[in-house]
């Protein structure tokens, strides 16, 4: 029997971490706490690299803390739970069965008798909207009904807590959102056999709409750095004033430099360090432009709301962030408060012409980015200019992932070849002064 007067789920003090050389450990979750009780939905909120799927896969038993342990209802988990299934962002089918078999192989791993299997797997399959392409393959559904798919064979093993990782992020808008209603309509009639739901996204207006409460993660390592409550009724209207209020307040959160929990600071301006180990995303320098371009014109005049900027250029939260923080960076332009304000140095780089714009792009590049004035360094010291890619690949990964490692090196190359900082060969992987043999 389970004890459902204690927290259906507790992550405590959860550290998760991989293996780097003999005496090195590359943190992606750490010192993670909450908890959830019978009857909610918890939104996971937070940037690539946070470890918000490498969380779910730990509540879930596929794999096991570094330290700090997971607890269902007051039991520490040591493997996979049958009350928890999860939703994952590929549809994981098994293209060589039907739909009702790809429904039924889980049942089928629980050792459920055939006939039982059959009723439970059309049930959720009709449940999900599906009746009728029970022989189908999945060949012949479109994307949104291969994710049907699999909700449904989630569904079917009667979970109690569901949990979702991007289940709506390869899908198409239209039919992200009609699946988002769907789930949403069955949960609030109680037509769904699970307790509770935590789902992973990337997307801020979808967690304000199917939520109760959302938790903000920090990256690198990945940390709850904020909860915030979402107390608001369903249906939810994303047009209603407080809706709105809402998702402005995730967005200053997650932009805040100081950090989601800190004091949001309306009015003033706060950098936060960046470091020669800060994660640098690797954005075009053409979409750099392109934003400061639309953010210095009217209707912005060089000042715009995120979530008001996001909608006029159908951008996801997700792919605005980094390009305003690449910016923000190098101080073309400042985020505060949700907003997204154009400097001066912003200014004169969207009135200047071809060749003074790269020669202003350099002077930022090289006194607000440390890791690109490192590399330059390197090169002015050494007699022969050049450096291997090696050089400051294995120096960043003492302090972070190889991935992040690979992504701020790649966001140098770009903004260095723009900026005629120095060159990179990729046949060679070398860094080299353009000046050079």
């Amino acid at each position: 029997m389970l004890d459902t007067t204690t927290p259906m789920l507790q992550v405590n003090h959860v550290v998760q971490s991989y293996r780097k050389g003999d005496n090195n450990r590359i943190l992606v979750l750490d010192d993670v706490s909450l908890s959830m009780k019978e009857g909610e939905i918890v939104g996971l909120l937070g940037r690539s690299g946070s470890g918000k799927s490498t969380l779910l896969r730990l509540i879930s038993g596929l794999n096991a803390p570094f330290a700090g342990d997971v607890s269902w209802y007051g039991k520490k988990v040591q493997g996979p739970e049958p009350g928890i299934s999860m939703v994952f962002q590929t549809f994981a089918l098994f293209p060589w069965l039907t739909v009702r078999q790809n429904v039924e192989i889980g049942l089928e791993a629980l050792g459920i008798e055939a006939g039982e299997r059959r009723k439970r797997a059309e049930q959720a399959i009709d449940l999900i909207g599906l009746g009728g392409f029970e022989s189908a393959y999945p060949k012949e559904l479109s994307g949104g009904m291969r994710q049907r798919v699999g909700f449904a064979r989630a569904l079917v093993v009667h979970p109690r807590l569901m949990l979702m990782d991007e289940p709506f992020s390869a899908l198409d808008v239209l039919t992200a959102e009609t699946l988002r209603t769907d789930i949403i309509d069955l949960w609030m009639e109680g037509q769904l056999p699970i307790k509770s739901i935590l789902i992973v996204t990337h997307n801020i207006e979808e967690a304000v709409l199917m939520c109760d409460r959302v938790l903000i993660f920090t990256s690198n390592p990945g940390r709850v750095g904020f909860e915030m409550p979402i107390n608001l009724p369903h249906p939810r209207d994303r047009q209603a004033p407080e809706f709105r209020d809402l998702v402005e307040e995730i967005y200053a959160r997650m932009t805040n430099r100081q950090g989601p929990g800190a004091p949001l600071h309306i009015d003033a301006l706060h950098h936060a360090e960046v470091t020669l180990t800060t994660h640098l995303t690797p954005i075009s320098t053409n979409i750099l432009a392109g934003l400061l371009e639309e953010l210095a014109d009217p209707p912005y005049n060089g000042k715009a709301d995120l979530p008001e900027l996001a909608d006029s250029l159908h951008l996801p939260a997700d792919e605005l962030f980094p390009v305003a923080e690449a910016l923000a960076t190098l101080r073309f332009a400042d985020l505060v408060g949700g907003d997204i304000l154009i400097t001066d140095a912003g200014r004169q780089f969207v009135n200047a012409e071809v060749e003074p714009r790269k020669k202003l792009f350099a002077k930022q590049l090289l006194s607000q980015v440390p890791l690109a004035a490192h590399i330059r360094k390197v090169l002015d010291e050494r007699p022969s200019h050049k450096a291997p890619w090696s050089r400051f690949a294995d120096e960043l990964e003492d302090h972070m992932s190889e991935d992040f490692a690979e992504e701020s090196l790649r966001a140098v190359v770009n903004w260095g070849r723009y900026g005629e900082v120095f060159t990179y060969d990729e046949q060679t992987r070398q860094f080299s002064l353009d000046d050079q043999d």
